[in-house]
């Protein structure tokens, strides 16, 4: 008798799922989809860019299975056109913005009505987001505007790409100040935050996310779910993120 042959079956594929996240999230999702791939041995590929840049790229067709936007604008823009799952729209996080300068530049202020943001860059400039497309770069304009300075340093503003661009200028003493999130701050040891915008200077910060609406990974939905849970919620919150979306 000839013996049977065992075969050896192929172990089944991990899925993936393919993440286009706000340049401020990213060691916090980066710390999120290690977790996630852990424990599930599924895939996580990531993309980290300005809001604005991300969400031009997915109506272009790139192909994201979930959107996290660093303000409701963007998401909302993509809620219209038909690019997201209005269904599975979530308000994840909160921020606040911060003006930072190189730790070892011994800067002082207080953020107020009228404070002297001029005379504290003096010939150097103010590094922001985009202030016409970039969530922190718009930010942190209707904070300056709504506390009268805007006029004041407009034509000495560095804009950057996306926020950890304009944490960089600071960072590397190309730029004297900066306007950034808080969560930016603490990531990057070569700054010192010099104080907090007042919550009422501007537009509440909300980071919403949502799935796609091209979006064909079986594992969306639960990595989303996972973004919401408690295991994440607490990277979040270490990051100095609010949370706002409830546990799972």
């Amino acid at each position: 008798m000839l013996a049977l042959a065992t075969l050896a079956l192929p172990a089944a594929a991990a899925d993936k799922v393919t993440v286009f996240a706000a340049a401020s999230l990213k060691e916090s999702v980066e710390k999120i989809a290690a977790d996630w791939k852990a424990k599930t041995g599924n895939a996580v590929v990531l993309s980290f860019a300005g809001s604005s840049a991300l969400a031009k790229q997915i109506e272009e067709g790139a192909p994201a299975d979930i959107f996290i936007s660093a303000d409701l604008k963007w998401m909302d823009h993509l809620d219209r056109a038909g690019e997201v799952r209005s269904d599975t729209r979530v308000n994840l996080l909160g921020n606040r913005i911060v003006l930072v300068a190189p730790k070892d530049a011994g800067i002082t202020a207080t953020i107020a009505d009228g404070f002297p943001l001029a005379t504290l860059l003096g010939d150097g400039r103010l590094a922001m987001a985009n202030v016409d497309a970039v969530p922190a770069g718009t930010y942190g304009k209707a904070a300056l505007e709504s506390l009268g300075v805007w006029d004041s340093v407009k034509d000495k503003v560095a804009q950057a790409e996306n926020v950890r661009s304009a944490l960089l200028l600071v960072s590397r003493h190309e730029a004297p100040l900066g306007i950034v999130y808080e969560t930016d701050a603490k990531v990057d040891p070569g700054v010192v935050i010099i104080d907090r915008f007042p919550e009422t200077s501007h537009p509440a910060i909300v980071y919403p996310a949502a799935i796609t609406t091209e979006s064909k990974s079986p594992v969306a939905a639960d990595f989303l779910a996972h973004l919401r849970g408690a295991d994440a919620r607490a990277i979040f919150s270490a990051a100095g993120f609010s949370v706002l979306a409830d546990t799972n």
